[in-house]
């Protein structure tokens, strides 16, 4: 039922798509004798755009996901396994070309590669299959990210390929039973930074207890929160971004599949934000 709503629903109420279909809708209603609500409409979607495009929201609202986990300290030791979740690779680009297309996110299999590299004998594990709502089993993330960890001089033995996860509710679940983490084992899970909390949180209830490396930082500075975007497609996809990570939040902790509205690290270690 997730997957499904966040295909359609969750689809439709990103900041860009509402607000576009807004402006449609007020344009459309400019013929009738709904052209006054239909004016208004219209203003107000071009007003919220040019706000999600250029204002510092979509900064203001990634900040407190991205700074909720500290980086990763490698002096408590080698880990045992890393996780990374898909996202970065296209599936559907990938079998349509023949070979893994990276299209996003990317700093997640790059940092994958470099930790398995720094520790040699650590697992590694990639978990994602099909983000689409009918997925065929031709494409699927885990099959092109193991070709990618083997061009990049890491061993097939090594390499634990989870291909049935959708989200990140099921990234949590099929992972778990695919690495069947022994008592002590510690797990580093690799992803986004503003996804990191939804990922702690969703790992946590399944039982699987993991160590948060955040990667692929969207934002720099807190002093550059508050400056303007110059170009719009930035701000819209920083928007989107944000709402998205925060919808998905509410709705797993409205429904008990979190613990908590915005996951943290273990209660000794404080956020970035609060330092």
């Amino acid at each position: 039922m997730f997957f499904l709503l966040s295909k359609t629903l969750g689809v439709v109420l990103l900041p860009t798509n509402f607000l576009i279909g807004i402006g449609l809708a007020g344009a459309l209603l400019l013929a009738t004798r709904f052209a006054a609500a239909g004016r208004k409409l219209l203003v107000a979607a071009v007003i919220l755009l040019a706000i999600c495009a250029w204002s510092p929201l979509g900064k203001l609202l990634l900040y407190p996901l991205e700074t909720r986990f500290p980086p990763w300290d490698a002096a408590n030791g080698a880990p045992d396994g890393i996780l990374v979740l898909g996202g970065p690779i296209d599936a559907d680009l990938s079998l349509a070309h023949g070979g893994a297309v990276v299209s996003a996110a990317g700093d997640r299999i790059v940092a994958a590669a470099v930790l398995a590299h720094r520790y040699p004998n650590a697992r590694l594990m990639y978990s994602g299959g099909s983000a689409n709502l009918v997925a065929s089993d031709d494409a699927r993330e885990a099959d092109y990210a193991a070709e990618l960890f083997e061009g990049l001089g890491l061993a097939k033995a090594r390499l634990l390929m989870e291909r049935r996860a959708r989200n990140t509710l099921e990234n949590a679940t099929f992972s778990k039973a695919l690495a069947a983490p022994r008592a002590g084992e510690r797990w580093l899970l690799v992803t986004s930074a503003f996804h990191m909390p939804r990922s702690v949180g969703l790992f946590r209830k399944a039982g699987f207890d993991v160590e948060a490396y955040p990667v692929d930082w969207r934002l720099g500075a807190r002093a550059e929160l508050l400056t303007l975007s110059t170009v719009a497609g930035d701000g819209f996809t920083r928007s989107d971004l944000a709402v998205r990570e925060w919808m998905g939040l509410i709705a797993y902790w409205a429904t008990g599949k979190i613990d908590d509205l915005l996951p943290g690290p273990a209660a000794n270690r404080k956020p970035l934000s609060q330092r």
